[in-house]
């Protein structure tokens, strides 16, 4: 795969009163980290999205992960696929191919996972461009997306840990 530069970043860091493995195989289910694409919501003008994970589960290098629906009426689309997948700690996965994408063009996501004394030293971030076509969306409102898109991760990970004894 080719080497991808990206000219913006976003990140958020959270301390999850948990240990890495368990943080990390709740990161590890992608259906977890794309529920929030998977909801009509605001952020996706009433749209949402489907995911479609091939026979790698998005568990290890070269996985695949398929996103496709609407967003404000219009067809979205991408292919991602893991990049770096070492368990416990890191992973990132990234967009492949042609992108059907509003406000953000190519990204990579990816969590890291740090022990802290018996908890995780979370950080979950994303490096995107802006998209080729109509970019000014992107200068819009491709932070506000990266942004929430990240929280959106946090947001799960913090409901799953919270809600449930670990």
């Amino acid at each position: 795969m080719e080497s991808r530069t990206f000219s913006n970043h976003y990140h958020e860091d959270a301390l999850v009163s948990s240990s890495p493995e368990k943080v990390f195989a709740y990161l590890d289910d992608h259906m977890n980290l794309s529920s929030h694409m998977n909801k009509s919501t605001w952020m996706m003008g009433g749209g949402r999205m489907g995911t479609t994970i091939d026979e790698g589960h998005g568990q290890k290098v070269g996985s695949h992960i398929r996103l496709s629906g609407k967003a404000f009426g219009i067809s979205i689309a991408l292919d991602e696929v893991v990049t770096r997948y070492e368990p416990p700690r890191f992973k990132t996965w990234e967009t492949v191919g042609s992108l059907k994408l509003l406000v953000v063009g190519h990204y990579r996501l990816g969590v890291e996972i740090t022990p802290h004394n018996g908890t995780s030293d979370l950080r979950v971030f994303i490096d995107y461009n802006l998209p080729d076509r109509n970019a000014w969306l992107g200068y819009l409102f491709g932070k506000a997306y990266a942004k929430w898109c990240v929280r959106q991760m946090l947001y799960g990970v913090r409901n799953y840990f919270n809600l449930r004894k670990v």
